[in-house]
């Protein structure tokens, strides 16, 4: 198991591995996602990492996570730019 597989599932309180197929699809279509809003992978970064695993939730339970929406939309934008205030 991938060590990000790892903390989402930390971060969702999930036990177990009946899910562990649909998160791997989900972090692989977070990191698709933000390439594609113009955000590089940065594994290394914390908050690609939160941003990723906060993706993750809005796509696997919605309902729970909705809250986080404006703060993903938040982290995208400052890492999309990150750098070019320079």
């Amino acid at each position: 198991m991938s060590e990000m597989l790892e903390q989402v599932k930390g971060y969702l309180r999930i036990d177990g591995s009946e899910d562990d197929m649909n998160l791997t699809l989900l972090l692989d279509s977070a990191k698709e996602y933000f390439l594609n809003a113009g955000v590089p992978e940065k594994e290394k970064s914390a908050l690609y990492r939160l941003s990723v695993m906060i993706y993750v939730a809005l796509q696997y339970d919605p309902d729970s996570y909705r809250k986080l929406e404006r703060s993903l939309q938040s982290n995208i934008i400052q890492m999309k730019y990150e750098g070019e205030a320079s």
